[in-house]
């Protein structure tokens, strides 16, 4: 969950080093490093915080150190706690490295290396992957690293430098991304794209169980065996000013008023004749023949878009949809066959929960089909099938953009197999996916309710534990909304289905405990406003998201957020709007760092 760079060529390695791991700090911001060459050997410099103080901490020390290659890293924490000696690069005799996964049998490594009275400095496991590939190191780096990775378990993503081969960087994977390119300035890898796009739309992936070697001129990748491999290259559509804040105090809040165009970028080119077409995602019908369940397997914002899935599929395609978490699923015995299909949703596509589901459907016989947001990623090559969100680089931890597109996607797959499964006249199908096109439109005159939410968000910030509640499609939205809003605000909140209130929660309603309620769906319409009146009786504080339609005593609630009228199906592309701005202007009126909250990183590469 670290970010990775690394850069040799004909230019001051130092400002690229610097450069990426600003792009990556999305990744990891508990500290950051760089190591690289000088005509005096490798030369250290790391820091604990962010990357400008390390960028300071260079400039004002290290300015007229002369380099052109060397490797950095931002850190979120997994082994050893946040200090300068723990960050990243490590050093151990004669090799210097950064890495981001997991060693897993570190500690057994770590005993051995006592034994032979070598003792490493630091807490972390990365350390350790150090001195594997110092004791496997005689002259040869390649060499070394295949001795190395026999004796390392777990995932990891390498970027290692040799004391005798100044200029060169060497690269590995297994489970965790790097992606590279060569440009006229030098050669470019790194964990991300967001570090990279700016010297080249053209990367490959660096493919598992690969050793790439990177010099200023090229990158060679071998397998195991010694054999030399091709790359697929591939293209990035977005560029340089879409990782930016472009006049934005947060990414978060860009990300959140560019829904409307990843939304038309995900749906638009699916629909062909008023109906969803995948032809051009070479996802065939025949996916779906024979297939009698579902399951969806995610983690976080993504598993609970496929909620929002398992409602959608159940009610117009009849048929059974479990959704799991994917940390539970890959520890379980899951019932899936030949007969069912996996849908595997993510937004990095690295997911390290997520992947391993896919092994698991496979040994059964399941077919997969990825929904994830990145080109070339794990789990976009490692599933059957792939169908792309293009929401673009999202870079604030809490997912908006990425979350609203997935959405559209269980949508789009929902009016595609109820064609297929002929679930629902053609004719009822094509007024649906009508719909659906206008959603873009209707999020963006959503976003113009931000300063209404901005004031109600105020009432929230010195609360010390709130409740979401709703029924339906609006449980589902209230996991989403309550997810958003711990995870950067900080305070402690849960969602629930309204009807479980007299089953225990209400117990927790006192005076002025804020209760967020969403009632957009008109068959339970009158069951969630008797459990609003519960709450509200017990004197909760009450911020209700429904309908313009709707008619609500105004004394039920002390703030009404109103959705344009819309199907019923459509409202969790308006209410996902709303909240995700209740969250933002929370945390935002709490003085908080809105795009990077504590103790998270982005992309949840490792257990």
């Amino acid at each position: 969950m670290c970010g990775i760079i690394g850069f040799t060529g004909n230019v001051d390695a130092k400002d690229i080093l610097i450069d990426g791991l600003t792009s990556l700090e999305y990744r990891g911001y508990d500290s950051a490093g760089i190591s690289y060459f000088t005509k005096n050997g490798i030369q250290t410099v790391k820091t604990v915080g962010k990357v400008s103080i390390l960028k300071d901490k260079v400039n004002s020390e290290h300015s007229a150190d002369a380099t052109k290659c060397g490797i950095g890293h931002t850190r979120w924490a997994t082994h050893g706690g946040v200090n300068k000696t723990n960050a990243h690069p490590h050093r151990f005799g004669r090799v210097t490295l950064v890495h981001n996964g997991i060693i897993e049998n570190y500690t057994e490594l770590k005993e051995e290396f006592a034994k032979e009275g070598k003792t490493p400095v630091s807490d972390t496991d990365s350390e350790i992957a150090a001195m594997v590939i110092d004791s496997c190191y005689k002259t040869n780096p390649i060499s070394a690293i295949k001795k190395a990775v026999k004796k390392l378990v777990g995932a990891y993503a390498l970027c290692i430098m040799f004391d005798e081969h100044p200029g060169k960087i060497y690269a590995i994977r297994k489970g965790s991304p790097l992606v590279a390119t060569s440009t006229k300035n030098g050669s470019v890898i790194a964990s991300d794209m967001v570090a990279i796009i700016k010297y080249s739309k053209d990367y490959f992936v660096l493919p598992e169980h690969h050793i790439a070697t990177i010099t200023a001129k090229s990158i060679k990748i071998n397998d195991l065996d010694s054999n030399e491999v091709e790359p697929d290259m591939l293209h990035v559509n977005w560029d340089m000013t879409a990782a930016q804040k472009d006049g934005y105090e947060y990414f978060m809040l860009k990300e959140i008023h560019e829904q409307p165009q990843a939304l038309t970028n995900t749906i638009l080119p699916r629909i062909k004749d008023g109906l969803v077409d995948f032809s051009a995602d070479n996802v065939p019908d025949s996916l779906f023949d024979g297939i009698n369940a579902i399951t969806i397997a995610a983690c976080g914002t993504a598993m609970h878009a496929g909620l929002i899935g398992k409602s959608l599929l159940e009610k117009y395609v009849r048929i059974p949809v479990t959704v799991e978490i994917a940390s539970e699923f890959r520890y379980k015995d899951p019932i899936v066959d030949e007969k069912t299909l996996v849908i595997i949703v993510s937004q990095s596509g690295e997911t390290a929960d997520t992947r391993e589901a896919i092994n698991i459907a496979h040994k059964k016989g399941a077919k997969t089909l990825a929904i994830v947001n990145v080109k070339g990623s794990s789990i976009a090559r490692e599933s059957d099938y792939v169908l792309y969100t293009h929401a673009g680089p999202e870079i604030a931890v809490a997912s908006t953009k990425a979350y609203i597109v997935q959405m559209a996607v269980m949508y789009l797959l929902t009016f595609k197999l109820a064609v297929l499964k002929n679930t629902l006249p053609t004719n009822n199908v094509r007024k649906l996916v009508s719909t659906l096109l206008t959603i873009p439109d209707y999020v963006d005159n959503i976003l113009s309710s931000d300063k209404v939410i901005e004031k109600i968000s105020k009432r929230l910030v010195n609360a010390e534990s709130l409740f979401f509640i709703g029924r339906g499609l609006d449980y589902s939205l209230s996991m989403e909304g309550s997810l958003k809003l711990k995870e950067i605000s900080y305070i402690h909140s849960e969602a629930y289905a309204a009807g479980e209130l007299k089953h225990g929660t209400i117990s927790l309603i006192t005076d002025n405990v804020p209760v967020i309620a969403i009632a957009t769906q008109k068959d339970v319409f009158s069951k969630t406003l008797a459990n609003i009146e519960e709450v509200r009786t017990r004197g909760a504080f009450v911020i209700m998201v429904t309908t313009s339609d709707a008619a609500v005593n105004v004394s039920l609630c002390d703030h009404i957020l109103s959705l344009p009228e819309i199907d019923d199906a459509f409202t969790p592309f308006g209410a996902a709007v709303m909240l995700q701005f209740l969250a933002y202007y929370t945390s935002y009126a709490k003085g908080l760092n809105v795009d990077q909250p504590r103790n998270l990183a982005k992309s949840v590469t490792v257990e």
